[in-house]
């Protein structure tokens, strides 16, 4: 835990609001890394589901050039950290929420339910 709070990049996060400009502008790609079933759900609508677990191998569903936006369960779960880590080190312009869906839907903002598209 130490290591998440003392590497700076490591915090650097969008906030639910930022997130939710750009993604009505369709500035971002949001990528949901929770468990297939957490994202079932209920997730922020739009997102793509690619749980943490598969993400290596399924780096190519992301468009090339695209800024991505991770989350998961909250601000201490550290999917989303670990995602942009390695996001970033193939080249892809990643950042994390802050917070999680959770507090998406708690602002009233549009999560959905169901089964991620193939």
């Amino acid at each position: 835990m130490s290591d998440f709070y003392e590497d700076p990049d490591g915090l650097e996060a969008i906030d639910v609001e930022t997130l939710n400009r750009r993604v009505q502008q369709g500035d971002v790609i949001v990528l949901d890394v929770r468990p297939a079933d957490e994202y079932a759900a209920g997730h922020i609508s739009g997102a793509v589901s690619i749980p943490i677990g598969e993400l290596e191998e399924r780096l190519q569903e992301l468009p090339p050039g695209r800024e991505v936006v991770t989350y998961c369960r909250g601000p201490y779960c550290l999917f989303s950290r670990q995602a942009v880590e390695r996001l970033r080190s193939h080249g892809l312009r990643a950042y994390r929420m802050e917070e999680g869906v959770a507090e998406w839907e708690e602002r009233g903002l549009p999560v959905s339910a169901g089964e991620p598209s193939t």
